[in-house]
């Protein structure tokens, strides 16, 4: 071969190249920017907060204050949701004494901050007893990081997830939640899973619940047919979550 030809193929050789760079490139940015937006009811826990709790925005991140936290919650929202979508969940949980913070993502992709809990604990000194959280694909990233940190948490709750990391040798409690209708988690994983947790945990499949109800932004493609209000599962997580933590 020439070397006129050389250059040619090699021409066409980058050029395909440089188009399917592009491609991806365009179908990761249409992905990042279609989420899940919060709904209004959702909105109003951030912007009018009950009585005793104090929303603060610090960056990315959404906290909910109590005026005597009694123990504290680091959440990881699940992936492509506006974080304020988990808002109705965290205020209510602040309304009984647990301090919250819903960990803000980057395009909201836990996988691009799988660190988002770093110094959140240290900088609430006053608070001794705390636990990580998250929904879907951000329970799997909180997974991650409580077994790097699982000395500075008394537990883990996963919505509607699983821990892709080995806990078994922590002395982190574990409760999971999930809905019964759920056609978004991926079942197989779930129960695949279930080996990296300790033999302790704690199951509850919340009866007519569906993926997109532990958060309030409407229905997720994919999902079953929920059977109860978001309203009916947010309640019920959080009384879940104040048994698990009390």
């Amino acid at each position: 071969m020439n070397t006129k030809n050389k250059k040619k193929k090699l021409l066409i050789i980058l050029g395909v190249g440089l188009l399917l760079i592009a491609t991806a490139v365009a179908r990761l940015a249409s992905y990042v920017n279609h989420y899940y937006e919060a709904t209004d009811r959702a909105l109003t826990y951030v912007t009018k907060p009950v009585d005793g709790v104090t929303v603060v925005r610090d960056g990315l991140n959404i906290s909910f204050i109590p005026e005597n936290p009694k123990a504290g919650l680091v959440f990881y929202p699940g992936a492509l949701v506006e974080t304020e979508a988990y808002a109705p969940v965290m205020e209510q949980l602040a309304e009984n004494d647990i301090e919250c913070v819903i960990v803000g993502m980057p395009h909201y992709l836990a996988l691009l901050n799988p660190k988002g809990a770093n110094d959140i604990v240290d900088n609430c000194p006053e608070i001794h007893d705390w636990y990580l959280s998250g929904h879907s694909l951000g329970g799997v990233m909180a997974s991650w990081f409580a077994h790097f940190h699982s000395e500075d948490y008394k537990g883990i709750v996963l919505m509607a997830s699983y821990s892709v990391k080995d806990l078994t040798e922590t002395d982190l409690d574990v409760l999971l939640l999930r809905g019964s209708e759920d056609k978004v988690l991926k079942i197989e994983k779930y129960n695949e899973n279930l080996k990296n947790l300790p033999s302790d945990y704690t199951e509850v499949v919340i009866d007519g619940g569906c993926h997109a109800f532990f958060g309030d932004y409407g229905s997720q493609k994919g999902d079953g047919e929920p059977t109860i209000t978001v309203e009916e599962q947010n309640d019920i997580t959080v009384k879940e979550i104040l048994k698990f933590i009390n």
